[in-house]
């Protein structure tokens, strides 16, 4: 029993935020089942919420979505299955890619959108809480989909709408440095559209700055699921990957490798994801003391990765991709840009319950 409140004599109530540091406390399985509303997939916060058939039928849209679009009479029939639905776009963080591809992946299926891209226009500057503000967003919409520079800001959002009588999904579309599951669904699903025979069996080579890059998290995560998958962790010493992920390889018999050796690592690649320097998230311009010169793709290098290899980048890169890699066949990182529009779109169908109705029209 709560200890009682002197001078009322009822239970004393935790504040909103002791209230979220005890959920944030729960392992990652029990937060998503409390939060799930009892549906395979409602807010979508963390890789884990994903497992192999859930990816596969996901997959399985996005391409049954690219075919019904070619057509107007596909495309206007996609634009009307959500049409009565809205999504609100909080994006403190800037960002180009994940802006607008949420927003287009919105609008494909018929979806009005508002944003809220600097908080400096909203009354978060006139001092409302920050539970208040969660809970206008969801006055107006039937989504938000957040992006923000703290950890925990999409899993605290959809915390303080559970159980309240206006809950909508909350997606999260980038926290901090610690995930970014929809960026891993598109590199799934270009993993597994541009390999031969797909995920499974091959080797990903993470590059870059795996410490504090949330994407390259998400993704090793999800590569639990895959059979025979090889991760070579490439990075300076600095920026090596977090205890927590490489525990959730080991605890999943996922084989994994850690070294600096980056021209020589390229060899045994089928997937070379880079990745930039997170400088933003330095606390006084750490990242200037360390050395990433040794971690740059340039043309000279593509003579040593596979024929069969793919070259993705979640972007925007930052001179660790030479932009005459471009030209090379094995370079995707732009089919890639363009399959989070696909992947996106079917996440929020899916979000919805409308997978079953646009699988059944038939192109």
């Amino acid at each position: 029993m709560p200890p009682a409140d002197a001078t009322t004599d009822k239970p004393a109530v935790k504040s909103g935020l002791a209230a979220f540091e005890e959920f944030h406390a729960l392992p990652i399985s029990e937060k998503i089942a409390l939060l799930s509303r009892g549906r395979e997939l409602y807010h979508c916060l963390f890789a884990e919420q994903f497992d192999r058939p859930l990816l596969d039928r996901l997959g399985r849209l996005c391409d049954h979505l690219r075919v019904l679009t070619k057509t107007k009479e596909g495309d206007d029939f996609v634009a009307t299955v959500l049409s009565h639905r809205r999504a609100m776009l909080y994006f403190s963080q800037p960002s180009t890619r994940t802006f607008l591809s949420f927003q287009n992946a919105c609008h494909i299926l018929g979806m009005k959108t508002c944003e809220i891209r600097d908080p400096r226009t909203s009354s978060e500057m006139k001092g409302e809480s920050f539970e208040d503000s969660i809970r206008t967003f969801a006055s107006y919409t039937d989504i938000i989909i957040i992006r923000h520079f703290e950890n925990n800001f999409a899993e605290h959002a959809a915390r303080v709408l559970h159980g309240t009588p206006r809950v909508v999904p909350i997606v999260n579309a980038g926290a901090g440095t610690f995930q970014h599951p929809t960026q891993a669904l598109l590199d799934v699903y270009t993993m597994n559209r541009c390999l031969e025979g797909g995920i499974e069996g091959t080797t990903l080579m993470l590059v870059g700055d795996l410490k504090r890059g949330r994407t390259v998290r998400s993704l090793a995560l999800m590569m639990r699921h895959y059979r025979d998958v090889r991760i070579l962790l490439v990075s300076p010493p600095e920026f090596r990957m977090r205890p927590d992920i490489l525990d959730a390889l080991r605890a999943a018999g996922v084989f994994y490798e850690e070294t600096s050796d980056f021209a020589g690592a390229l060899s045994e690649a089928d997937t070379v994801y880079m990745t930039r320097v997170q400088d933003e998230h330095d606390a006084a311009g750490e990242s200037r003391a360390v050395n990433v010169a040794g971690f740059v793709l340039r043309p000279e290098h593509l003579r040593r990765i596979k024929p069969k290899a793919i070259i993705l980048h979640p972007l925007p890169r930052r001179g660790e991709i030479d932009p005459a890699v471009d030209l090379d066949p094995r370079a995707a990182y732009w089919r890639q840009e363009r399959n989070g529009l696909w992947t996106r779109a079917a996440l929020i169908a899916m979000i919805f319950g409308a997978e079953k109705a646009l699988l059944a029209r038939i192109t």
